[in-house]
């Protein structure tokens, strides 16, 4: 998994949210341990090119801009429609985690 410091404040940011944690049951300190958690087990990226905008949803140009600096594979993602662009424009897979799963299974 990779992860840039802006898309681990926005997961950040999305995951403290009252409505977010509420649905998941989570306290803030236990939703706090889950950021840091997700945040040790990803490989750090540095952006060094900006790909905005290329995507018709704003909100999921941090992860293309991840995935196209870390040279990722694929995009693992139940958003498949709005990240679909990403597999023309730079030769990403774009996959359900289902699909991604059936890969990395022996």
């Amino acid at each position: 998994m990779l992860l840039s410091v802006a898309l681990a404040l926005e997961y950040e940011a999305k995951c403290m949210l009252a409505e977010h944690r509420l649905a998941a049951g989570l306290t803030a300190a236990e939703a706090a341990a889950y950021i840091d958690g997700l945040i040790a087990m990803a490989e750090p990226v540095q952006t060094h090119f900006r790909w905005r905008p290329q995507l018709h949803d704003p909100g999921d140009e941090l992860v293309l801009e991840a995935a196209v600096n870390g040279r990722a594979f694929a995009i693992v993602t139940f958003n498949e429609k709005d990240l679909r662009d990403a597999r023309h424009s730079f030769g990403i897979a774009v996959m359900r985690p289902g699909e991604a799963l059936k890969i990395v299974e022996p």
